[in-house]
């Protein structure tokens, strides 16, 4: 029998809608697209993390969100489906990556934001590197980008900046899903 992850109630993850970049490098708010909503909490909960953000100032992509998980938790779908009325019970709705922190915190110091993106600056650690450094810090929140990639002010407030995914040509634009389930496996999956 396959042992289920335990809860990690230390990691969070957090899907960025803004502020991101878009293919001429202008910052904007991406459009949440409700199956990576929908994934992403199925992804976050197979691997025992409970806590999934969506982070979004506009409030129609809000209403939208709540909308979509009131019919998965409260209504038919829930009862239709329950694996994804309890990975969409996790889903928290916030307008910025800072409201995002101040809600995993629970008041206190001391989350560590990991950030992912496409492109290596120089300053990325490896996925063993981050294991280590993410198993001694205390809460933890490893945000995925939308669009073209997290603006610098994002990726300024992250304390960890991962490698890039690397695959076997040139091409390197992964769906945030993709990337998403191939990065959490590297950083919480077992060997």
């Amino acid at each position: 029998m396959i042992e289920k992850p335990s809860p990690n109630e230390k990691v969070a993850v957090g899907l960025i809608h803004h502020p991101m970049l878009n293919k001429t490098g202008n910052i904007v708010t991406t459009s949440v697209t409700t199956l990576d909503v929908h994934d992403m909490a199925r992804l976050s909960l197979t691997y025992g993390i409970l806590s999934i953000y969506i982070v979004t100032p506009l409030k129609t992509q809000q209403r939208l969100i709540a909308r979509m998980t009131r019919h998965w938790t409260e209504g038919h779908g829930g009862e239709h489906n329950p694996h994804r009325k309890r990975a969409l019970a996790h889903v928290k709705v916030v307008d910025t990556i800072d409201d995002m922190i101040d809600n995993f915190s629970l008041g206190k110091q001391g989350v560590t934001l990991v950030s992912t993106g496409a492109k290596s600056d120089g300053n990325c650690v490896s996925y063993a590197k981050a294991r280590q450094l993410l198993d001694s810090a205390g809460r933890s929140i490893v945000m995925f980008g939308t669009g073209h990639g997290m603006a610098p002010e994002a990726m300024e407030k992250a304390d960890i900046r991962l490698a890039p995914i690397e695959g076997a040509g040139d091409f390197n634009h992964l769906p945030v899903r993709c990337a998403a389930a191939i990065i959490i496996d590297r950083l919480f999956g077992r060997e």
